[in-house]
Parts: structure tokens; C-alpha cells; sequence
């Protein structure tokens, strides 16, 4: 097998192999990133951080924007509404003084989905205004210097309201080092298939690097993806959820190795206590043991281990308790291959996506005062 991909090159960082984590609320913090970095190289981004927040010194922001000590590159998604917000956020985030550590590379969100973001002008629904888009594009490569700035977005609001085209020749014109399109609208949330046509359409359209992101369950269909679009490298989100080993198997994927086969019960238990250690020295037991719960599900997705035992995983209280547990579970079972593209996390199907009022009559509307609007709009800490 002939490697699918050079190694991605984002500024002066280089991704190799060209594997990127999406941010995902809830699921991509330390604990998580740490875990999946131990199977695989690639590019492992924060959950979306909301720049006003982080200004501001909400205590929440600041959490999820830290790092390990041995996280690196620093990746981070920002999600703002306001280019003073995110130019104030980015040069917190790449001043050599700050608390936390420098980052690395900065992602701004032009492609969440969830209403409470888009609702207020955010995530999916800000490209629809160009020239915003632009202003923060630009105030965000100018305050950071020599980190790279890169974006993510969707095809658009819906199939009336395209804007991926237009997004990547805004972000490229304003000095974003890539591009990573999701091959879905807004509208689609998570349902149906992910586009792949329109990655394509977008690595034609523009020159700076493109990202595909959409629909990768498996180390084989990043690299049919990477085929087909032409696209630099991949953005793995749900596909990840309860497989960490998922970037084991792109780095040998795209090493042109064979593919490992899929852990067995005793290994992805072993992994889901890993999980669990991590995020109990994130975030102490208490909060750990409710972290864990809805993770259990997705790591033991198809393994015949009864009802009991995942009811009382879903409601496990302790460490111990939590030991206990996966101390009965036998070891041995194989992997079951039917549930290999079985799909995790969000599954949300298509629905309206809530716009301010009058947001889509005019592209070019730049009179929009968001922060005054919708105060909460810039106040998301994380979401979608």
C-alpha cells in the first residue's frame, strides 16, 4: 500500500501524519488529546474555547484552554463573534508570558451547528456575512504573529446559503495557513453523508491547504478520502469516540503499513481506565466518575457484555466501583466487525438553523453589533 499523503505542512508546523483532532465539547480535553496521542502522531486541537470568555478571565475558558506539560504542538479553536474579541483572545494566547504556555497554532469556528451559537450570528452562520468573516479572519492572523491561524467551516447554512467557497478565498486572502471543510450544512447537523465532493471542489478553489472532515469511521476511509478530494489530510471527529486507537490505525494507514487489527475487550477496557485516570487527575474523582459515563457506551459499542453491566457503568460512583466493573468483563472477546462504521456521538438530523432576524438579507451587512445583540453569543465558553 502506497502512502496516501505527505505530511501536512501548517505554517511551520508539520503534521505528520496528516491527522487532525476536531474539537468536540465535552470530549477533546487533555485527558482525551493525551490518550489518543499515545497511539499516533497528528495534530490534537482543544475543545472550542469562547474568546470573550477566555478575555475575560472566565475561570471555565481558562480550563479548557490549558495544556499538558508534554502536549505538543498547542492547538486551540476559537469561537468569537466580535474581531476585537478574538484579536484580544489570540494575543493572550500567544504571549510568551502567559500562565499556561504559548500555543502553537490558533482554529478559528466558523462551522458549529449548535442553535445557541448560530442563533446569535456564530459558528455556521457567520460566513453568510463576508465581510465579518474577513475582519475577524484578519484580526486574528495579525495579532498572532508567527503562529498560524487556520479555519474550519461547513458547505453553509443550507443548500439556499453556500459559503465554502467563498469562506476559503476569504480565509486564504487574509493569511489563514488552511481550510478544513465538514461536508455537511448546518442544517444537516450530523445526519445523512458528509459531501465529499464539495472538499474537492474546495481544494480546486483555493491554494492554501484543505482538510476534509466528515464521515471518517475508519483508517480506510481517510485515505479514500484523501483519493477522491485531493484534500492535504483529514479532520477526525466522531470516529474517534471511544476508539483512541483509531489514530494507530490512520498513522500506519498513511505510513503504508497494514492496518492493526481492532483491540480486543481486555485492550479497550485497559483504555477505558486509561481514560478514566486521566480525567481524574483533570478533574478529581468526582467529576471524573460523571465524565466517564458517556464514554462507556461508545467504547464498548457491539461487545456482547450485557445490560447490567452498562447500566451500572452509566451510573458507576467511584474509581473502585468503576474497577470493579471491568474486572468482570471478559477479556478475550474479539472485537465485533459489525459495528466497525457504527456511528457515535451526535446524530442529530436535519433541522432549521436559527439565524438572527434578518441576518440572511444582506451578505454584506457589516453594521451588525453581535456583542450588543446577543451578549451570550460571545460568551460561549464551548460548544458544537
Amino acid at each position: 500500500m502506497a502512502t496516501a499523503a505527505a505530511p501536512l505542512s501548517i505554517g511551520p508546523i508539520t503534521v505528520d501524519p496528516p491527522v487532525v483532532l476536531a474539537p468536540m465539547a465535552g470530549v477533546t480535553n487533555v485527558a482525551f488529546r493525551r490518550l489518543c496521542r499515545r497511539h499516533g502522531g497528528g495534530l490534537y486541537v482543544s475543545e472550542m474555547v469562547g474568546a470573550r470568555g477566555l478575555v475575560e478571565g472566565d475561570r471555565r475558558a481558562a480550563f479548557k484552554a490549558a495544556f499538558g506539560p508534554e502536549e505538543s504542538p498547542r492547538s486551540i479553536q476559537l469561537y468569537g463573534v466580535e474581531p476585537f474579541e478574538i484579536r484580544d483572545a489570540v494575543e493572550l494566547l500567544v504571549d510568551d508570558g502567559d500562565e499556561g504556555g504559548r500555543v502553537d497554532h490558533i482554529d478559528l469556528n466558523f462551522g458549529c451547528p449548535a442553535p445557541k451559537v448560530t442563533r446569535h450570528g456564530g459558528g455556521a452562520a457567520l460566513p453568510w456575512h463576508i465581510g465579518r468573516l474577513a475582519a475577524i479572519v484578519t484580526a486574528a492572523v495579525e495579532a498572532a504573529g508567527d503562529v498560524p491561524v487556520t479555519v474550519k467551516t461547513r458547505i453553509g447554512i443550507d443548500d439556499d446559503h453556500v459559503t465554502y467557497l467563498d469562506t476559503g478565498r476569504v480565509a486564504q486572502d487574509c493569511g489563514a495557513a488552511a481550510i478544513a471543510l465538514h461536508g455537511r450544512t448546518a442544517q444537516q447537523r450530523y445526519g445523512g453523508h458528509a459531501d465529499w465532493t464539495t472538499i474537492a471542489d474546495l481544494v480546486e478553489a483555493v491554494d492554501i491547504p484543505v482538510l476534509g472532515n466528515g464521515d471518517i469511521w475508519e483508517a480506510g476511509d481517510a485515505l479514500e478520502m484523501v483519493a477522491r478530494t485531493g484534500c492535504a489530510g483529514v479532520v477526525v471527529g466522531r470516529g474517534c469516540l471511544g476508539r483512541p486507537w483509531l489514530f494507530r490505525d490512520l498513522e500506519a494507514a498513511f505510513r503504508g503499513r497494514p492496518i492493526p487489527i481492532p483491540p480486543s475487550l481486555g485492550e479497550v477496557a485497559d483504555m477505558l481506565a486509561d481514560h478514566l485516570d486521566g480525567l481524574v487527575e483533570l478533574f478529581g474523582e468526582d467529576v471524573a466518575v460523571r465524565e466517564i459515563r458517556k464514554h462507556t457506551g461508545w467504547y464498548l459499542q457491539g461487545f456482547p457484555v450485557g445490560g447490567d453491566l452498562r447500566r451500572r457503568l452509566n451510573q458507576v460512583g467511584s474509581v473502585d466501583e468503576f474497577a470493579t466493573l471491568l474486572a468482570g468483563v471478559d477479556r478475550s472477546l474479539a472485537f465485533p466487525e459489525e459495528v466497525r462504521r457504527a456511528k457515535r456521538g451526535h446524530t442529530t438530523s436535519a433541522r432549521k438553523v436559527p439565524v438572527p432576524h434578518g441576518w440572511l438579507e444582506d451578505r454584506e451587512e457589516a453594521d451588525w453589533d453581535l456583542a450588543r445583540l446577543a451578549p451570550e453569543a460571545a460568551a460561549v465558553v464551548s460548544g458544537g
